[in-house]
C-alpha cells in the first residue's frame, strides 16, 4: 500500500509516520486535530477493502476492543470510512509507544520465572475481562502483546475475536488460516472452533516461549506444526530449561492440555493459578486481605460495690425487766354475739372444705387439659389417652404459622378442665393457604382472567410489550410465573403482546454504507451487506436496499448493496518512473504486474506499458511494463 503519511483521515486524523505494517493493514502514528492528542490509526490495505469478509473482520476488531474497558487492552477510540480523501477503512486506537513482546523476547531471550509471571499476569487479567463478556480473542501471540516504554502490558488486535456481542460471520477455515499456527489450540486446528479455553491454550504456549526462549514445536512447515499440536502433548518447559521447577511445568502443562475440559475454563481461573504460583515463589507478593478485622471491644470494669457504712447502728442494750408477781385473775366470760359469730365461721369453713374435696378429690373432680398446640394428631391422642381423655377433630383451617397436619388450638385450651373420660376438640392446620399460578401463556386476556378467578387469584397490572413470537392480544408471560404458589387473592401481572414492532425505514441509497449499517443495526434490524462493483457510485456508498423505505418489522433482515467502486481502472502513466515504483503503483490499484525479466529492473526507467496509458481495464487485469 502507498504511504499515506501527511494525509488527513476523516477530516480529523493527520497521519504523521508509519508505526507498523502487516498483511491486512498499516498502522500510523497520528495527531487528532480535534482533541490535539496523539493516537494510532490502523488503515486497511485498499485491495482488501473491496473484500466483504476482510471489512467485516476489520469492523469486528473495533467493536470487540471498544466493548472492553481494561487497563491492559488497547483502547479503540473511533472507526469509520474516509470519505473526503483517499478511500479507506480505518480504526483509531490509543497510541502505545514501545515494542511487541516478540521484540522484547528477541532482545532479552528467555526470561526468569518471576519476570515471565509478571508479564503473563496482566495479559491473563485482560483476557479474563474479555471472557467475562463472552468475547474470545482467538489470536493470542507475542506479536499481539505490546510492552509500552513505561512497562505497561497491553493486548491488541481483536480482529479474530468472536462472541455473543460481536456476531459470528467468519468461517472456521478463514479463522484457522488467519490465526498464527504455532499458537493455535488443537480444537481450532481440527474443527475451527474456539472458546475461552482456546485462548488459555495460546497463552500457555506464549508462557512456554517466554520461559524457554523458543516455541514448543520448531519447523518451517505450518501444517506439520499444526499436526503436532493436535497429536502431541506440549513438552514440559523444564526439558529445555532445567532450572524451571515442577510447579512451573504444572502451570504450563495445565494450560496446554490437548483436552479442553482439562484446561482452566477461562483466563480468570488461569490468572488465579499464576498468582498462586507467584505468591509461592515470593510470599511477599501475597496481597493483604480486604476483610475488616476489628479489635476486641474493651470489657468494662464492673462497678464497685458501695462501701459499707462506717458506722452501724448500735445494738440497744436490753435491760432485764424484773417480773413482778401478780395476783391470778378470773377468765373473762364470752358474750352470746361472739359465740354466734364463731359458730357461723366454723360452718363456712366446713362448707368450703367439703366443696374443695368434691371438686378436687371427690366425685366432682375434673382433668386438667395439657397444651396441644403444635402437636400432630397422633402425638395429641397419645397425650390425652394417658389422661383418660378422647380427641375430636372439630375442623381444619389454613394457618400461616402452624405447619400442615399440626394442631392450631384446642377446646378447652391448655390449662382448662374436662370431666374424666371427656373429649377435647381440636382445630387442625391445613398449612399456609397457597394457590398455583395457572399457565396463561398464549391465552387471550379475558380467558386468563377467568382462569385466575377459578384459582382464587386476582388479575393485577396488564403490561403491553412488542413481541416477535406472540401475535397481538395474546399473553406472553405472567409475574409470578406459572406454577408458583402464592396467597389467596394475590395479584398476578400479565404481559400482553402488542405484536411485532414496526420501525420507520429510511432510504440509504447513495449514502455511506457504514452509516446505514450502524443506524439500521441500532434500530434493531439484522443487516446483511453485499459489496459489488458500481460505475456510478463511489466505494462505500449504498447502491440499493431491500426492503426499501417505509416501515419494517423490528428484527427483520435488511439487505444493503454497497459499492466497491468502479470495476474498471485507467492505466496510469508510469513512464520514466523507476521499475520498482511503477510496479508498486500499478499493484496498489489492484492490477497484476509481472516483474520484468531484466537485470536491475527495479532501478531502470519504464519505457513502455501495455495496455497503453489511459486504457480502461478491469481490476485484476495483467499489465506489462518494459524497462530500459
Amino acid at each position: 500500500m502507498s504511504d499515506l503519511t501527511g494525509e488527513v483521515i476523516d477530516g480529523r486524523y493527520q497521519l504523521t509516520r508509519v508505526v507498523a505494517s502487516g498483511g491486512m493493514a498499516t498502522i500510523y502514528a497520528a495527531l487528532d486535530l480535534r482533541l490535539d492528542r496523539q493516537v494510532a490509526v490502523k488503515v486497511m490495505h485498499p485491495h482488501l477493502a473491496q473484500d466483504e469478509q476482510f471489512v467485516t473482520r476489520f469492523i469486528r476488531e473495533a467493536k470487540a476492543a471498544a466493548s472492553l474497558s481494561h487497563p491492559n487492552i488497547v483502547s479503540v477510540l473511533d472507526q469509520g470510512w474516509n470519505q473526503g480523501g483517499v478511500p479507506c477503512v480505518f480504526i483509531v486506537m490509543e497510541l502505545v509507544e514501545g515494542a511487541t513482546l516478540r521484540d522484547y523476547l528477541h532482545e532479552q531471550g528467555a526470561l526468569s520465572v518471576e519476570r515471565a509471571l509478571q508479564i503473563m499476569s496482566p495479559v491473563a487479567s485482560a483476557l479474563a475481562a474479555a471472557h467475562k463478556l463472552g468475547i474470545v480473542h482467538r489470536d493470542i501471540k507475542p506479536e499481539n502483546i505490546l510492552v509500552s516504554k513505561e512497562g505497561r502490558i497491553k493486548i491488541a488486535d481483536f480482529g479474530l475475536a468472536r462472541g455473543a456481542l460481536l456476531g459470528n460471520t467468519m468461517t472456521a477455515e478463514s479463522s484457522v488460516i488467519l490465526g498464527s499456527v504455532s499458537y493455535l489450540s488443537p480444537e481450532q486446528v481440527q474443527r475451527g472452533v474456539a472458546d475461552a479455553r482456546s485462548d488459555v491454550y495460546s497463552l500457555g504456549i506464549v508462557l512456554f516461549e517466554v520461559l524457554t526462549g523458543q516455541k514448543p514445536y520448531q519447523g518451517e512447515d505450518p501444517v506439520q506444526i499444526a499436526i503436532r499440536h493436535v497429536n502431541e502433548r506440549v513438552p514440559a518447559p523444564s526439558t529445555i530449561n532445567p532450572d524451571l521447577s515442577p510447579d512451573v511445568d504444572a502451570l504450563v502443562l495445565s494450560a496446554t492440555d490437548i483436552d479442553p475440559d482439562k484446561r482452566p475454563r477461562d483466563a480468570g481461573v488461569l490468572l488465579e493459578k499464576i498468582r498462586e504460583l507467584s505468591e509461592k515463589l515470593d510470599p511477599r507478593k501475597r496481597q493483604l486481605s480486604l476483610e475488616l478485622d476489628l479489635p476486641p471491644l474493651p470489657i468494662k470494669q464492673p462497678a464497685r460495690e458501695r462501701k459499707a457504712k462506717n458506722s452501724s447502728p448500735a445494738k440497744k442494750e436490753e435491760t432485764p425487766v424484773k417480773k413482778e408477781k401478780t395476783a391470778p385473775t378470773k377468765k373473762k366470760q364470752l358474750s352470746s354475739r361472739v359465740r354466734r359469730n364463731r359458730r357461723i365461721a366454723a360452718s363456712i369453713a366446713i362448707f368450703l372444705g367439703v366443696g374443695v374435696w368434691y371438686s378436687l378429690l371427690g366425685p366432682g373432680s375434673k382433668v386438667v387439659v395439657p397444651s396441644l398446640a403444635g402437636l400432630t394428631v397422633k402425638e395429641a391422642k397419645s397425650t390425652l389417652e394417658d389422661l383418660g381423655l378422647n380427641l375430636d377433630i372439630a375442623q381444619e383451617e389454613f394457618s400461616e404459622d402452624i405447619p400442615d397436619g399440626k394442631i392450631i388450638t384446642s377446646d378447652p385450651a391448655g390449662g382448662g378442665r374436662v370431666s374424666p373420660n371427656g373429649t377435647v376438640g381440636v382445630i387442625i392446620s391445613k398449612g399456609q393457604e397457597r394457590y398455583s399460578v395457572p399457565t396463561v401463556q398464549g391465552l387471550k386476556l379475558e380467558v386468563a382472567e377467568q382462569l385466575l378467578k377459578e384459582n382464587k387469584l386476582v388479575l393485577g397490572e396488564v403490561k403491553e410489550e412488542f413481541s416477535n413470537e406472540f401475535p397481538q392480544g395474546f399473553i406472553m408471560q405472567s409475574t409470578p410465573a406459572a406454577g408458583e404458589r402464592i396467597k389467596r387473592n394475590s395479584q398476578v401481572t400479565l404481559f400482553v403482546s402488542k405484536g411485532i414492532e414496526q420501525i420507520a425505514l429510511s432510504n440509504y441509497k447513495g449514502k455511506s454504507g457504514e452509516q446505514a449499517l450502524n443506524e439500521l443495526t441500532e434500530a434493531g434490524f439484522d443487516v446483511k451487506t453485499k459489496y459489488v462493483f458500481s460505475e456510478d457510485l463511489p466505494p462505500g456508498a449504498v447502491i440499493s436496499q431491500t426492503p426499501g423505505a417505509g416501515e419494517a418489522d423490528k428484527g427483520s433482515t435488511i439487505t444493503l448493496l454497497v459499492s466497491k467502486g468502479s470495476e474498471f481502472i485507467a492505466i496510469p502513466d508510469v513512464k520514466l518512473a523507476k521499475g520498482e515504483k511503477a510496479v508498486k503503483i500499478l499493484r496498489d490499484l489492484g492490477l497484476v504486474v509481472p516483474e520484468p525479466k531484466v537485470r536491475n529492473w527495479q532501478t531502470k526507467l519504464v519505457s513502455k506499458i501495455s495496455p497503453k496509458v489511459g486504457t480502461k481495464v478491469k481490476r485484476g487485469s495483467t499489465v506489462t511494463i518494459t524497462v530500459g
